[in-house]
């Protein structure tokens, strides 16, 4: 097997040793390492690595299908009295890239991943677009090794505290949104986001958001999109006005 992983660094798992520690924090064992070694391959290693021929992105269409597949037979089953326009946007929340990234964090696939000197040096491994593309591989490459019943139970492991906060009613509504319904309450009008700054490379830049209420409320927050820094910042104002405005 160490013959198949040439010319890695100390930073790249080389070893049948560190497959199988792998496959310890997976709690599966492959019939087919090679299924395993391809998951977690991307294609800048390959390019590096002449005796690699295959990346894991037919992996990670195959598994992305089969996660939907799994998820939409939870949700159905799980919530019977549910429409199909909430069972959707529950499905959106458990199979989205910073859901499917927080799972491959939680087993740390990112410090397992063969991918190119340049690519792991910028960060590559901890981006949520190549972790959760990884995760999905893995699960296409765990369902082609031991069948749909083998990935469902260890997808589960990751889905049932998800399927708990979905049960819970915590997910529908957002720092966004809650402010929004405040203010309008309030004063009938719509906070506004302002990026006030931005920090970083292209791939790692870091947005400043102030959100701004009627002028009375003010609170900022930071994430590595305007997105997520617009809830973060929205989430402040909210904890802001929980202590000053009894919410």
């Amino acid at each position: 097997m160490s013959s198949y992983l040439p010319d890695m660094d100390s930073k790249q798992p080389d070893s049948l040793q560190q497959l199988n520690a792998l496959q310890a924090q997976l709690d599966y064992k492959f019939r087919d390492k090679s299924l395993l070694l391809r998951a977690i391959t991307h294609r800048s290693y390959v390019n590096e690595s002449p005796l690699l021929f295959a990346d894991n992105e037919r992996l990670e269409f195959l598994g992305d299908a089969v996660i939907d597949v799994i998820v939409a037979d939870v949700l159905y089953h799980r919530f019977p009295e549910q429409r199909e326009g909430m069972l959707t946007a529950m499905r959106a929340r458990l199979v989205r890239r910073e859901t499917l990234a927080r799972f491959a964090r939680q087993i740390q696939l990112g410090e397992y991943l063969l991918m190119g000197r340049g690519e792991r040096e910028s960060g590559g491994h901890q981006r949520d677009a190549i972790l959760c593309a990884t995760f999905e591989a893995l699960c296409g490459a765990m369902y082609l090794d031991g069948g749909l019943e083998s990935m469902r139970q260890f997808l589960m492991v990751f889905l049932e505290p998800e399927l708990q906060e979905l049960s819970a009613g915590h997910w529908q509504k957002d720092a966004k949104s809650r402010l929004q319904e405040w203010s309008q309450a309030q004063w009938n009008i719509t906070p506004a986001y302002v990026v006030v700054d931005s920090m970083g490379p292209d791939h790692e830049k870091v947005f400043t958001v102030e959100v701004r209420v009627n002028d009375k409320v003010r609170a900022q927050g930071s994430g590595h999109s305007k997105q997520k820094a617009a809830q973060a910042a929205a989430q402040a104002a909210l904890e802001y006005i929980a202590e000053h405005h009894n919410l």
